[in-house]
């Protein structure tokens, strides 16, 4: 299990060793990053412990859903280096650790949501799903998880690449402009 800690924005990444490393934080693929879920850890513990809709009210559990996207964000800048490098959120999956009868995740979400908008803009506005689950890791209320579209390190190119039979090509990168 990896904790994130943040105080007043988007710090580096701070890494607590749990069962092992059998798979990644995150997963870059193309100008897609895809992070792991991430629980609401601030200063090595959870804000809130319990189901929401029981022990955590609604608005604890918008709470503890930003600060997951910080710790998210935090995730990704240790990869990217720079939140700069973030185009556009494309994806936000939250899962609320529900109660009984908790049929509010969507609201849970906003927490995220609203959060995402206020640091991006309209490139922070997304797809979403809110999902309310039995449990969670550490009895954390919400985790959640970002599909995030970076910036093209060549963006206002194109790359082609010319395949003649049988044997030669040729790569080029050209401006999308001429």
């Amino acid at each position: 299990i990896f904790f994130f800690q943040a105080e007043d924005g988007i710090r580096d990444v701070e890494r607590s060793r749990g069962l092992g490393d059998v798979y990644k934080r995150q997963s870059q693929v193309g100008n897609l990053l895809f992070t792991s879920g991430s629980i609401p850890m601030k200063d090595g513990k959870p804000l809130a412990l319990g189901k929401v809709g029981k022990e955590v009210t609604l608005e604890q559990a918008q709470e503890c859903a930003k600060q997951c996207i910080i710790n998210a964000l935090g995730s990704a800048k240790s990869v990217i280096g720079d939140l700069d490098q973030i185009l556009k959120i494309v994806k936000l999956t939250v899962y609320v650790n529900a109660a009984p009868g908790f049929v509010n995740s969507p609201g849970v979400a906003n927490g995220a949501s609203d959060f995402l908008v206020q640091i991006f803009g309209d490139n922070g506005k997304h797809a979403r799903a809110a999902v309310g689950v039995a449990e969670l890791p550490l009895n954390v209320p919400v985790e959640l998880d970002l599909i995030i579209q970076l910036k093209d390190k060549q963006q206002g190119f194109i790359t082609l690449t010319i395949f003649l039979y049988p044997v030669s090509y040729t790569h080029m990168t050209l401006p999308t402009k001429l």
